[in-house]
């Protein structure tokens, strides 16, 4: 269902108008606050993104799309899905960073409203990318959200590892956004347009230029995967995760992932899906490599946040494999479920990943950085409660039921194997299996080996309730899992049939 409206309307645009208007509203309040109040930009921000749920949902077409901006953005179901879960997702790590970042400072020893700030524009930036039905206001929401996450990597200018994170990250992702656009450009010398629809019309037409088509869907696959952090251009993942601060930590890992979904799935899905036999050969190849490069890795590692870089890789790996099942032999009937799949693996990691970074954060303290695994020995003793909490997280992780994770990689598996690859899914089990042991083993120094460090957990109320309902939607999400699966299905549906 297809709704045209004047260009001048521009209701579907409000929660972004909203939010880059607060968000500047919020720049200049915090310009002017005193140190000790600095909880004012915290509140706002927070009050900011209940506000864009709200306009979210009020300006939502839940049967079909909507189009505006000459067809440059539009709201269907699942914009409107992981728009809410990317609010959410922004909002528990602006509730898990709030004492981190006040005990450390992130601009000259003080707290100032830039790490908020940045968060928000961050956000505006992955919003342009879940609604923008054109490959240039795809990428210039890439960017906007790009900038914001190099700005934040480099917070502690006086932090020489912090440093050379974010310069690591500026130059790979200038290298990816350079092969983005290249792809870009030769996709639009193949179809002449820049607008998905009519690029997915041109690319299926046989008399269009196959060769270029297939050099620019290289390109844009390359540029892709480097935003989804997968092997071979995952080389900035576990450098930027671990010279971070832990607060810009979670956001990289949070909901930019959802953002990366939502542009995969635009851009391969629906303006290049008569290619598909193209692209799905090159995600099968990123998928097999991100598997085993990342959870072989993440077995040597000692760094707590290294190691959690190398499952992302892992784990967005996973998570190709619902895209690259959906089409086989030319018969795409298998599409919807696949890439529903693949959208609920999305939601699922980063829910956990929130929650896993959540705990990391309860346990550092001022002058002390919990991002060793040897932080984490004998948690259960010092606090049983968050020491379950990261139990059912690392389960979930590594796939073990009856947690959410395991779900979300059973209904993965189930697009594979029903795609006809069933050596596809042998691999990604055996990896998978590989993965469980460090996950285990977090669990292992949790409950058996004695604390090596006896401070007082004493979180924030906010942080303690929103930890603990972290943990229990891991669970009970991963008991009835049917109502989350059935909206990322209905809305992968109803997208595809505008």
């Amino acid at each position: 269902m297809l709704v045209e409206l004047n260009n001048m309307n521009f209701t579907p645009l409000y929660p972004e108008i909203f939010l880059l208007l607060a968000t500047c509203v919020i720049l200049l309040v915090d310009m002017f606050l005193a140190d000790s109040k600095r909880n004012v930009t915290f509140v706002m921000s927070i009050l900011t993104l209940l506000a864009c749920g709200g306009l979210t949902i009020a300006t939502a077409n839940n049967d079909g799309s909507t189009y505006v901006s000459n067809n440059m953005f539009v709201s269907d179901p699942m914009s409107m899905l992981l728009k809410m879960f990317s609010y959410v997702a922004i909002g528990m790590t602006l509730i898990y960073s709030r004492q981190y970042v006040t005990d450390r400072g992130m601009s000259n020893g003080k707290l100032g409203g830039e790490f908020y700030v940045l968060a928000l524009f961050s956000l505006l930036g992955q919003m342009i990318m879940i609604s923008g039905n054109n490959f240039l206001i795809i990428y210039l929401g890439l960017e906007l959200m790009s900038l914001s996450l190099y700005a934040l990597v480099a917070l502690r200018r006086d932090h020489i590892v912090s440093t050379e994170a974010a310069m690591k990250y500026f130059i790979l992702g200038a290298l990816a956004s350079g092969f983005m656009l290249y792809g870009i450009s030769m996709l639009y010398g193949a179809t002449g347009s820049l607008e998905l629809s009519e690029v997915a019309r041109a690319a299926a037409d046989p008399a269009g230029n196959k060769t270029i088509l297939v050099f620019g869907i290289v390109f844009l696959v390359a540029g892709l995967a480097f935003k989804l952090g997968v092997v071979p251009f995952h080389m900035w993942v576990p450098d930027v995760y671990q010279g971070s601060p832990t607060a810009v930590t979670l956001l990289l890992g949070g909901a930019p992932k959802l953002a990366a979904f939502a542009i995969t799935f635009r851009l391969l899905v629906e303006g290049l899906f008569s290619q598909a036999v193209d692209w799905q050969q090159m995600l099968i190849v990123l998928a097999v490599l991100s598997m085993a490069v990342g959870n072989l890795t993440a077995i040597a590692q000692t760094n707590l946040k290294r190691m959690l870089a190398y499952s992302t890789i892992s784990q967005m790996g996973f998570m190709l494999l619902g895209l690259l099942s959906g089409v086989v032999n030319g018969d795409s009937s298998l599409a919807a479920d696949a890439y529903s799949a693949s959208m609920f693996y999305s939601i699922t990691y980063v829910l956990t990943t929130l929650g896993t970074f959540g705990v990391i954060m309860l346990l550092s303290r001022s002058g002390f950085e919990a991002d060793n695994l040897d932080d984490l020995k004998g948690l259960n003793k010092r606090s049983p409660w968050f020491a379950f909490v990261m139990l059912m997280l690392m389960f979930s992780l590594a796939g073990i039921p009856p947690m959410m994770g395991f779900y979300a990689k059973f209904s993965v598996l189930q697009s594979v194997v029903a795609s006809h690859q069933l050596w596809l899914a042998l691999v990604a089990v055996l990896f998978s299996l590989i993965g469980t042991f460090y996950y285990l083993r977090v669990v292992k120094l949790m409950y058996f080996d004695e604390p090596s460090d006896n401070a007082v957990i004493n979180p924030s109320f906010d942080v303690r309730v929103i930890l603990s309902l972290n943990g229990a939607a891991v669970l009970v999400m991963g008991l009835l899992p049917d109502t989350l699966m059935s909206t990322c299905l209905n809305a992968i549906v109803k997208t595809l049939a505008s």
